[in-house]
């Protein structure tokens, strides 16, 4: 279940809520009882990233780590320099 934020327009109250995705929003405010909640945008608590992620999920006993390196990859290595790099949009 995901947890939602919200804030009170009236009181300015905010507060964490563990909702399931079928619930209605809330709309009463736990501190004022006022009809006044928002829900707010928060950012995920998780971002999958890196070459450490990929290593134990989904992966079979013969495959390597691609993060590590493979002289077959076709994807080129960024140089850094503005400009240069098409792949990773630093152009």
């Amino acid at each position: 279940m995901p947890i939602y934020e919200y804030q009170c327009g009236e009181c300015q109250h905010k507060f964490d809520a563990l909702q399931k995705l079928s619930d209605a929003p809330l709309s009463d405010c736990p501190a004022c009882s006022k009809p006044a909640l928002n829900k707010l945008v928060s950012a995920a608590g998780f971002r999958l990233s890196g070459a450490g992620w990929y290593e134990t999920d989904f992966k079979s006993s013969g495959q390597k780590n691609l993060a590590q390196g493979e002289s077959g990859s076709s994807a080129p290595a960024c140089s850094g320099n503005p400009g240069a790099c098409a792949p990773c949009g630093t152009a």
